[in-house]
């Protein structure tokens, strides 16, 4: 051909049809971008804590909401009426529930001067009882004590925004609902079509799956809260603690949150009968005896049977997520967790390359555990011993 001859360029079409070997790149490289990478989502759900949260109380509620407002529908009320309809209702059974703690809120705080006299007696008791075994002056559980107050104003500026969030919340949850209910259609069709067609029947799958499993999850955890609440209430009762009803409630409201808040629901009532009753440890250690007993019944028999299997997530990964909520979004994360895990596992069931960590996330064992590296230490293990009692025989044997 020649010193001017050239080969032959393959074409544009045949450039851009030719398939992309993807570039794998080393670990040292891939972990540093992922680890960034969840610093940035965590760090943007953390700034955004105040839209986050109340539009993810909303859309549980919307997915709870949603059987009465179909009802609704179906007896030829009009959508914008079905929807007022349907959050009065809401509305209404959350305002009997609030009044029904209220009158014992309000017995409650005619007894704050008495509880504040014993709080203090029995303060100086334990910093009399601290200075005569511990050897610590009172001046320096003085400057102590102060310095963990002083730290703690964190918690409670943190305590108290969640409080007046929670107000905030009550403007905001209802328009949210409102605003879901309406658009419903509008963002069911989104969801459709942002998938391929051939993902459009496990889209389904798993938006049907998960509006069951919160339905289910929600509900169950109602049913649960009215059991312990009665429990918890009936017990003290029976204990001598004063405003059982109320403290049994707050209980229940706190077992909600998973493994954390049943410490909590026993301190509460072991405090109060610290300040309120004078026979020593006696009640207190009823109290926990009796909270360990309820606790025991709904960890066996209640949630098994009440809260749906669906939202089956192992007690390892509730913990550490309920860990995580708390310090991403505060006690609002403690609630949220577990649900919000609840879905991913869901949606990682179904999607191939995520199942290893939906497994991860359930409770249900494996059955055949892969044991070749097991079977191959213990075979190394077998044979050197093999070897080793073969060499003694031989020695027995030349001896």
């Amino acid at each position: 051909m020649g010193f001017f001859s050239f080969k032959k360029q393959p074409s544009i079409s045949a450039a851009i049809e030719a398939p992309v070997k993807p570039r794998n790149f080393p670990f040292y490289i891939k972990a540093p971008l992922v680890l960034i990478g969840l610093y940035l989502f965590f760090y943007i759900l953390h700034l955004l804590q105040s839209v986050i949260v109340p539009f993810s109380f909303a859309g549980l509620m919307a997915i709870l909401l949603n059987p009465l407002y179909n009802r609704l529908e179906k007896w030829k009320v009009p959508k914008i009426l079905a929807i007022l309809l349907t959050i009065l209702i809401a509305f209404i059974v959350l305002a009997g529930i609030l009044l029904f703690l209220s009158t014992q809120i309000i017995q409650f705080g005619d007894m704050i001067p008495l509880l504040k006299q014993k709080s203090i007696g029995l303060l100086n008791e334990a910093r009399e009882w601290v200075s005569m075994k511990f050897n610590i002056p009172l001046d320096k559980q003085m400057k102590m004590l102060n310095d963990t107050l002083n730290n703690s104003k964190g918690y409670i500026g943190q305590t108290l925004d969640t409080v007046f969030g929670i107000v905030s919340y009550f403007v905001l949850i209802p328009l949210y609902v409102f605003l879901l209910l309406f658009y419903k259609p509008l963002i069911l069709n989104f969801i459709f079509e942002v998938f391929k067609e051939d993902n459009k029947d496990q889209v389904a799958e798993i938006l049907q799956e998960t509006k069951s499993a919160v339905q289910s999850y929600i509900v169950g955890l109602m049913i649960e809260a009215c059991i312990v609440a009665a429990l918890n209430s009936v017990a003290l009762m029976l204990l001598g603690v004063k405003y059982a009803i109320l403290i049994g409630v707050i209980g229940a409201i706190l077992n909600v949150i998973p493994y954390i808040g049943g410490v909590i629901a026993i301190a509460i009532p072991v405090l109060i009968s610290f300040v309120t009753k004078d026979d020593g440890l006696t009640t207190p250690i009823l109290i926990v005896v009796a909270y360990l007993v309820i606790q025991f019944i709904d960890n066996n028999i209640i949630v098994p049977r009440v809260v749906s299997s669906k939202v089956s997530v192992n007690a390892l990964v509730s913990i550490v997520i309920v860990l995580l909520g708390g310090m991403l979004w505060g006690v609002s994360g403690m609630f949220l967790s577990i649900p919000f895990v609840a879905v991913l596992k869901i949606i990682f069931d179904r999607v191939g390359e995520l199942q290893p960590w939906g497994k991860l996330l359930g409770e249900e064992m494996p059955k055949n555990i892969p044991h070749e590296v097991v079977i191959k230490e213990e075979q190394k293990d077998n044979g050197d011993n093999n070897e080793s009692s073969k060499s003694d025989d031989k020695k027995e044997d030349t001896q």
